[in-house]
């Protein structure tokens, strides 16, 4: 079996095969969209001699990590036939799609699981969640404007705006783990018929009906007066629309907005995070500008030695900096990634991570809880300090 890159066509014939029937008009609005993302080498697929085994698809995306923004490779679309599962095909078109992401400068990548082993093998752990709230339409409608908001239909022309509005409030916000498509998916997304948006100068609304209640693909608001104008807005459907189901953030304002709170409805679709390039990841991220930190650590990825090894982590002034002192040894045995792959010696006792470890404590998981899964082990004299450098309470608006 061979990598090779994909077209179109070839791909279409495996979707149908696990995800079930494509009809035309789906089909050429996909290709639509994944048409320039092909030319771009960000379709993979496993050959058996002329056959397609298994495609994925790596995404182009913007990911803020505490109010930083920086380019992520987003993993979707991962598809094996039905008559190559259980052959080893998905974790081998898994190890190339880590390897075309950094060959593509992506630091770090996330994909939404349908199952975990073959992701945690690969270096990926669970990180965030895109939360789904469903709210009260009624509870929305009285929600009281503050003051005047503009606010006007958008389309296609509006990508721009929107990216823009999303790194200003994502950056303000010190946001951690929401993405943002790039400007020419943004505008496909905007020219959708039965979608309804509205564009405000610090904030927009993406929402359709579904069978009789509310759905909203998309809110984003950088101030209480757009806030209050924007939920308001969906809510205003509430002598329809019972039930008004949306993404929200895990400290979402409209948790506070509200009038009443009580039992509260949630569904959290959970997320996988995986550092690519460790010193690139690290010096991309943005940090709470009061932390400083100068630790050493050691660090094992198979599948990319270049981060193996021991590494001086520095923080100071939301900046930060990964400087490889050396190479590790590995253990002979020892805590793992929970795949059967022991942490890296540290002859000093200092801490030791595997990949696996070592992306969860970027995504803001905390030490304790790296510990008791096996995760991280070694010296633990930093670990009030690594929590409070990587803090993160990291969710998703969107899923792909």
């Amino acid at each position: 079996m061979d990598i090779r890159d994909l077209t179109p066509d070839a791909i279409l014939d495996l979707r149908r095969r696990s995800f079930g029937p494509v009809s035309a008009a789906d089909a050429d609005k996909w290709r639509k969209a994944v048409g320039p993302v092909m030319a771009e080498g960000r379709y993979l697929g496993v050959f058996d001699g002329d056959r397609l085994a298994a495609g994925a698809r790596v995404r182009a995306f913007t990911q803020w990590w505490h109010g930083r923004p920086q380019p992520m490779a987003g993993v979707a679309g991962v598809t094996v036939n039905p008559e190559d599962r259980g052959r080893g095909v998905g974790t081998r078109l898994m190890r190339a799609v880590v390897d075309r992401a950094a060959e593509l400068g992506d630091a770090v990548s996330a994909l939404y699981p349908a199952t975990t082993p073959v992701y945690r093998a690969t270096g990926y752990e669970h990180a965030g969640a895109q939360h789904l709230m469903v709210l009260r339409a009624e509870a929305l409608r009285s929600i009281r404007p503050s003051g005047p908001v503009r606010l006007r239909r958008m389309g296609p022309a509006d990508a721009a705006e929107v990216v823009s509005v999303l790194h200003r409030v994502h950056g303000a916000a010190r946001a951690s783990g929401p993405i943002s498509w790039d400007e020419r998916t943004w505008a496909l997304w905007l020219a959708e018929e039965d979608d309804f948006l509205y564009l405000a100068e610090d904030g927009y609304v993406v929402y359709r009906w579904d069978d009789g209640d509310i759905r909203v693909a998309n809110l984003v608001a950088g101030s209480e007066r757009t806030a209050r104008a924007l939920w308001s807005l969906v809510g205003s459907s509430s002598s329809i629309a019972e039930h008004v189901t949306a993404p929200v953030a895990p400290d979402d304002p409209v948790l506070w907005l509200t009038r009443e709170r009580s039992k509260e409805k949630a569904t959290d679709i959970r997320w996988m995070f995986r550092v690519i390039d460790l010193a690139a990841a690290v010096a991309r991220r943005g940090y709470p500008a009061g932390v400083a930190l100068d630790a050493t650590l050691d660090v094992d990825d198979p599948l990319r030695p270049g981060n193996t090894g021991r590494w001086r982590l520095r923080v100071s002034g939301g900046q930060g900096a990964a400087t490889l002192l050396g190479a590790a040894t590995p253990a002979a045995d020892g805590p793992g990634d929970g795949s059967g792959s022991p942490a890296p010696a540290m002859p000093s006792g200092g801490p030791r991570l595997t990949i696996n470890g070592l992306s969860a404590l970027y995504a803001g998981i905390p030490t304790a809880t790296l510990r008791r899964s096996g995760l991280l082990s070694g010296d633990d004299r930093h670990d009030e300090a690594l929590d409070t450098t990587f803090a993160a309470r990291p969710y998703m608006l969107d899923y792909f």
